[in-house]
C-alpha cells in the first residue's frame, strides 16, 4: 500500500491524459454534453446528470473529478490516487490527486464506467429520449 497522499509512479511508457483529451473522451460517450459553470469548470453530463468534471476550480486543488463505483472509490483512495471529491464524496465521486494519477487507458475506462453509472440512474423515458435504450429482448 502507498502512503496516503502519494500517487504511484506511472511506467515511462504510459500515456497521461491531457485536459483536451479528457474533454474529447467525455464527449465521445453516447449523449454526453459539456456545460461550463462554477468558475469556468467543464462539467460533463448525460441527460441532466454529471459524470465528470475538469478545469476551473478543480485545477487548483488537484485533478479530474469522476463518479465511480463503491469498490473503485475505496481502491482509488486507499492507493493514494484520489481523494473524496469536495461536496460530492457522499455520492461516491473522487478527485484524482493530479491529472497524471492514472494512465490514459485507466482514466478512459473510469470515464466509461462513470457514464454508465449515471445512465443506469436515468429513467427509462430519459434514456429513450437520449437514444440510450438498447433493443429489448422478447418476452421470456
Amino acid at each position: 500500500m502507498l502512503p496516503q497522499g502519494r500517487a504511484r509512479a506511472l511506467p515511462c511508457d504510459c500515456k497521461r491524459m491531457t485536459p483536451k483529451t479528457f474533454e474529447t473522451r467525455c464527449l465521445r460517450l453516447p449523449a454526453a454534453t459539456k456545460v461550463v459553470q462554477w468558475e469556468g469548470t467543464s462539467v460533463f453530463k448525460v441527460g441532466d446528470k454529471m459524470f465528470a468534471i475538469s478545469g476551473g476550480f478543480t485545477t487548483g486543488s488537484g485533478g479530474y473529478m469522476i463518479k465511480v463505483s463503491n469498490m473503485a472509490y475505496a481502491m482509488l483512495i486507499e492507493h493514494g490516487l484520489a481523494r473524496p471529491a469536495p461536496y460530492l464524496a457522499r455520492a461516491k465521486w473522487v478527485q484524482l490527486v493530479s491529472n497524471n494519477a492514472l494512465s490514459d487507458a485507466e482514466l478512459t475506462a473510469y470515464l466509461a464506467q462513470a457514464h454508465a453509472l449515471i445512465v443506469a440512474k436515468l429513467t427509462r423515458k430519459a434514456r429513450k429520449a437520449l437514444g440510450l435504450v438498447a433493443q429489448e429482448a422478447g418476452p421470456t
